[in-house]
């Protein structure tokens, strides 16, 4: 039977909304976003999305027909590459250079689509981004050799919660205790290893600061269903992972006596952006960039903590990252404009830089046993201001430099 307009026009929004949330569009964007596309496409409509659910009203302007859309999914994951293959789609669409059934066959592929990068080069991303950050955190050569070896068992671990539902779960405090144990007992061969940043270095791409910074973005634009979501469940990973790595570390002593957290710091400032780049490129590979979209990824990161390391000379080290996201939300929604791509293609990496999930990590060690695993004083209320400092930067800057695309 033939499909009427509606229908066709109803059946594209719902795919084009699905495979966006897929991707980890955040709710507040992808609601907008699909309300630019139902004006498009001459329809009506409601949306209200959060991490786990999608409500879809659609009507006819006439009100002669109706469709409501309930379903719920899993949390999507960042796939900036197909977002900026989608976001092309729509321009096309909204161009009238394709149909809409020729639209929704691409999104049927697209969904068949195999991993952009093969696990080698996935391995590779993990260990570079453990080592990159080390490097942020001023580490030795000896450190951020550890952490990025241990990186690797992380990205082994995640590849089997990806087989399995079960361990998919348990995959945080699992990671966190397999490599707070293992860096407990490389410490104990070699002593001038600094084991607290070799943890939180090998389960850094685990650690939820992207999410929560989400989280608060969403509350601060009154999605309330979805951020309080964002926020409960990016601060129920940070416990998992803490449990996890207090539980290693609990097992190391029992195995080897008491653990000594010695810290070993380097002031080379070459090394810190080296870890930049590393810690950029490793991003992008896992948020599965297009290649050709990457040395902007890079970019951005580079924009992101030069622009934060300069604000906090003048504003002091918690209002520092608002300068760095005012600055990267400026250069994304420029890059959107001119490319015609979504400004979340290279905005994310520079906020990732930003983000304080790894103090959001250390300041819950402070609040347990009174010390941290790295010596950051006023690690407690530093974490807060930073997060409200990134918002407030990507607010002003949307404001200052409008973006070109719902996304």
């Amino acid at each position: 039977m033939k499909q009427s307009l509606f229908e066709v026009k109803r059946n594209f929004i719902i795919k084009l909304g699905k495979a966006l949330h897929k991707y980890g569009t955040p709710a507040f964007r992808l609601e907008s976003h699909l309300r630019n596309v139902a004006e498009t496409l001459g329809l009506d409509g409601y949306f209200l999305v959060t991490p786990t659910s999608l409500t879809f009203v659609l009507w006819a302007p006439d009100d002669t027909q109706e469709y409501n859309y309930v379903m719920r999914v899993k949390p999507g994951e960042i796939d900036l590459g197909m977002l900026a293959r989608t976001n092309q789609l729509v321009e096309k669409v909204s161009n009238q250079q394709i149909t809409l059934g020729e639209a929704m066959d691409s999104l049927n592929k697209w969904a068949q689509f195999p991993e952009p990068y093969p696990p080698m080069i996935m391995l590779g991303a993990y260990a570079i981004t453990g080592g990159g950050f080390a490097m942020l955190m001023a580490a030795d050569w000896l450190t951020i050799l550890c952490a990025s070896l241990l990186s690797i068992v992380c990205y082994y671990l995640a590849r089997q919660a990806e087989r399995s539902d079960d361990f998919s779960e348990a995959l945080e405090p699992v990671a966190a205790l397999v490599c707070s144990f293992v860096a407990v007992s490389l410490g104990q061969f070699l002593p001038e290893l600094d084991i607290g940043i070799v943890i939180l270095s090998s389960i850094i791409i685990l650690i939820p600061g992207l999410s929560l910074t989400l989280g608060l973005t969403e509350l601060a634009a009154r999605e309330l269903m979805s951020g309080t979501a964002r926020v409960m469940d990016g601060s129920m990973v940070l416990f998992k992972l803490y449990f996890g790595a207090v539980l290693g570390m609990a097992i190391g002593s029992l195995v080897w006596g008491q653990v000594d957290l010695h810290q070993y710091a380097t002031s080379t400032w070459w090394i810190k952006w080296l870890g930049v780049l590393l810690l950029s490129l490793g991003l992008s590979i896992v948020f599965k960039m297009r290649n050709k979209d990457m040395i902007w990824g890079l970019l951005s990161g580079a924009i992101a903590y030069a622009s934060a390391l300069l604000g906090s000379i003048y504003l002091g080290d918690a209002l520092g990252p608002f300068v760095g996201a005012f600055v990267v939300t400026l250069y994304a929604n420029l890059f959107a404009k001119l490319t015609k791509s979504p400004a979340s293609v290279v905005l994310l990496q520079g906020i990732v830089l930003l983000v304080p999930g790894s103090k959001a990590y250390l300041s819950l060690n402070s609040m347990v046993f009174g010390e941290s695993l790295v010596s950051i004083p006023n690690i407690g209320s530093q974490t807060f201001l930073i997060f409200m400092s990134i918002v407030g930067g990507i607010l002003f800057a949307n404001v200052a430099i409008p973006p070109r695309s719902s996304l």
